[in-house]
């Protein structure tokens, strides 16, 4: 996706102020954070194919009731994988009580979530297979990657990643969007917004494209994560691009690139609307969903832009980002809905 124009410099007294709301917006998400709800914990984060998988796990006091580890699909149900496991407090080996992990010849990503008379308890387990991932060699004329090896490529299955379900606030000066994760869409583009976020990234960033119609007139996008606030910076690195089964449409994250389909990093574009961002399926790699800050998007979406979709100043931007833990599996806010076709109005 392209990007223009360049942040526009501050007086001592701009800069005085803004670091000040910046300092005040971490500690309040340090005060404000939530308590780590976490009642099933991984050992660590990286397990060997064929080895144990220890967790541990921890029964919130006064719950009554047998505790199961349920092993869900990624599917908005959350259906049942496997036959639920009774467990009891302390430690347990995953690759125990669900063998078909190591034995599957075909993994995908699940979700171990703790049970304890029927309700479910704390975030989920992130259970992500370790794959030989697909490698969009080429793109075609019309901007669509092409996998040319795929077919004759060998796929190696390593093991399996796992980590506590997160969700991701971002604080902006508009107030807060809540992401939600998807990893069983794109698990590596997850997995390296997830650190960037815990690593301060995502502080004082400003969203330096803001594309409220396109030449069609529908809602398309706002674009943020260059800490140069240029559209040409990013973290350092590049990683590849993910096919992604989550379509685009209003309040869905997906990872920024130039024409060279690998060149993800830390840019990132919040859709505007299905209408606007149907054609980028499969060209970006779609890994998240807006669960809560619809209001928030809209308020950044309908900010003044000169040339080249450049907010005016001040530009909306990321005060700081933060993960909190994910609700149970299959609980909490869902997606937000897509509020409608056209442009967003200045």
């Amino acid at each position: 996706m392209m990007v223009w124009g360049r942040e526009m410099m501050e007086g001592p007294m701009g800069r005085g102020r803004r670091l000040w709301s910046l300092c005040a917006a971490l500690l309040a998400s340090l005060v404000l954070a939530p308590v780590c709800r976490a009642q099933l914990v991984p050992a660590r984060t990286y397990y060997g194919k064929d080895r144990p998988i220890p967790m541990t796990v921890t029964i919130p006091p006064g719950m009554e009731g047998e505790a199961e580890i349920h092993l869900l699909s990624a599917g908005p149900t959350g259906s049942i994988a496997a036959r639920p496991a009774p467990v009891t407090p302390g430690l347990v080996n995953l690759a125990t009580l669900f063998p078909d992990l190591w034995t599957t010849t075909q993994p995908r990503v699940l979700y171990a979530q703790l049970v304890v008379g029927e309700k479910k308890v704390g975030p989920a387990v992130v259970l992500q297979p370790m794959l030989t991932p697909p490698y969009a060699a080429t793109v075609d004329g019309g901007g669509n990657p092409r996998f040319p090896n795929e077919t004759t490529r060998q796929k190696v299955y390593s093991g399996i990643r796992a980590y506590t379900d997160k969700h991701v606030v971002l604080e902006t000066n508009h107030g807060e969007i809540e992401l939600a994760m998807r990893p069983d869409a794109a698990p590596n583009t997850v997995w390296n917004f997830l650190q960037l976020v815990e690593g301060g990234f995502y502080t004082d960033v400003i969203f330096h494209r803001v594309v409220a119609a396109d030449a069609r007139g529908d809602a398309f996008v706002i674009q943020t994560g260059d800490p140069t606030g240029t559209g040409t910076g990013g973290p350092g690195y590049y990683i590849d691009l993910e096919p992604s089964t989550l379509p685009h449409g209003f309040g869905v994250v997906s990872m920024a690139r130039t024409s060279d389909p690998n060149t993800g990093g830390s840019q990132i574009f919040i859709c505007l609307s299905r209408a606007g961002t149907a054609m980028l399926d499969g060209k970006y790699t779609a890994f998240a969903q807006t669960v809560r800050g619809g209001e928030v998007i809209h308020a950044i979406a309908s900010v003044k832009v000169q040339a080249g979709d450049r907010p005016l100043e001040p530009a909306p931007r990321i005060l700081s980002a933060r993960v909190i833990d994910a609700p149970p599996r299959g609980e909490g806010p869902a997606p937000l809905p897509e509020p409608g076709t056209g442009p967003i109005t200045r």
